[in-house]
């Protein structure tokens, strides 16, 4: 398997990768277009497998409010796997692989809103005890993960996602 940035020709494919890891929702691949089209990625992987793009994952911007002073923050979402090509640790490479490149574009820390169950073994912590709170009321799967030493001190506030992140409706 091969992890590799995406291109714009890979943004079907994609689409149709989130659409099938979320039961047929289209939600996620409408989140990640937006995303790209509005250049807000700041980390977006595939993973490659015969050819054939089987995973994707993306890191965007994210703001804490009411912080003068805060590293560069992106929020890990989504995150998805063909439904035939889970549990052989895509996710889990992609995941990683993010992180390294979340590193290397100067992300401090990274957020997720997920299972506890499965984000806690990526170093994923509850946001809460870091004083981080979320736009969607959530708190155990509001997670955090520092990507640099002392990231998260004296940071608290609401962090709010990209507007590309709202649904259609709304």
């Amino acid at each position: 398997m091969e992890i590799r940035p995406f291109t714009a020709s890979d943004a079907d494919a994609v689409f149709e990768v989130h659409r099938r890891a979320f039961e047929g929702r289209t939600d996620e691949s409408r989140i990640v277009q937006r995303l790209h089209d509005a250049d807000k990625a700041v980390v977006s992987l595939v993973a490659v497998e015969n050819d054939r793009i089987v995973g994707h994952v993306l890191f965007s911007p994210v703001s804490v409010a009411d912080q003068k002073e805060v590293g560069k923050v992106a929020g890990l979402a989504p995150v998805g796997v063909l439904p035939e090509n889970q549990n052989e640790g895509v996710g889990s490479s992609l995941i990683e692989h993010g992180f390294v490149e979340c590193r290397d574009a100067g992300v401090d820390a990274v957020v997720v809103l997920g299972d506890p169950g499965y984000y806690s073994r990526f170093g994923f912590e509850r946001a809460s005890e870091y004083g981080l709170g979320n736009e969607y009321g959530a708190d155990e799967g509001f997670m955090v993960k520092p990507l640099t030493e002392g990231a998260l001190d004296d940071v608290d506030g609401i962090v709010t996602y990209r507007p590309e992140f709202q649904s259609d409706e709304d």
